[in-house]
């Protein structure tokens, strides 16, 4: 059975104007993509079916990205203030759920104090060392290519540097999710700041219930970075399920949320 969905936008409080699809009915779950992702390339599509019977699931897409808006300069804390607009919309409170870098941004929301009862994260990628110079330069690197307008080499770079196997490099260049992570090359430059304002510290000032998830065929970059992140805090749990290189399957991770969620 497929859930009515309904495609609405919310105004930041920059005034930037946030795209979401609402579906399902029960409490709210907001679900924060990865750097690269939107609502036009997501992997989020099997699971909002799945968890929309339980919960009423928002998708959105963050600032700069498909049908969302985008306000200079980009700051975390806009990003936050776009969920913060969004949990407005839902009733005032929300669980979150973030994959990947979409975890960072829940992170941050977390640790500024929106009213988020529970929180989901999968393999949040988080660097453990002070020294955040290698992570600037990167940043960097990849601000000049977008500013030079070689997306491509843009997308090329991120995917290879932050270990993007081979063979589903190749598989995403032979199909149109290239063509739309190119269309938002320019938010990987986010998601790097994103990155590299969240530290250890930050996860040690979030006390909201956490789940932190890794998946069993990720390699020990990923697998580490969420058993580090789960140990940074003080109110989490970490759980490694069956799955692919950095990603779980819907059938395996939509009981393990609702479950989380529910209790």
């Amino acid at each position: 059975m497929t859930m009515p969905t309904t495609s609405k936008t919310v105004t930041s409080r920059d005034g930037t104007s946030i795209a979401y699809e609402q579906s399902g009915s029960g409490p709210a779950v907001i679900l924060v993509d990865a750097a690269g992702h939107y609502r036009g390339l997501s992997s989020f599509g099997g699971l909002i079916g799945l968890l929309s019977a339980n919960f009423t699931v928002y998708h959105y897409d963050r600032r700069g990205r498909g049908d969302s808006t985008d306000t200079q300069p980009y700051a975390v804390e806009r990003e936050v203030d776009d969920l913060a607009a969004l949990i407005d919309e839902a009733g005032g409170w929300a669980f979150l759920y973030g994959f990947s870098s979409g975890g960072l941004v829940a992170l941050h929301a977390a640790a500024n104090g929106l009213t988020i009862p529970k929180l989901a994260l999968l393999e949040p990628p988080i660097e453990t060392t002070e020294d955040r110079s290698a992570q600037a330069a990167f940043t960097t690197e990849l601000a000049e290519l977008i500013a030079a307008e070689r997306r491509t080499a843009a997308v090329e770079h991120f995917l290879n540097s932050v270990g993007v196997p081979d063979e589903i490099i190749a598989g995403m260049r032979e199909s149109q999710s290239w063509s739309a992570m190119e269309a938002v090359a320019h938010t990987l430059v986010y998601d790097c700041m994103v990155s590299e304002a969240t530290s250890l510290q930050l996860l040690a000032s979030v006390s909201v219930p956490t789940l932190v998830l890794g998946s069993e065929a990720s390699g020990d970059d990923l697998t580490g970075m969420a058993a580090t992140v789960a140990k940074a805090m003080p109110n989490s749990s970490h759980r490694s399920l069956p799955g692919g290189w950095h990603g779980i399957p819907d059938d395996v991770l939509a009981p393990v949320l609702t479950e989380f969620f529910e209790h």
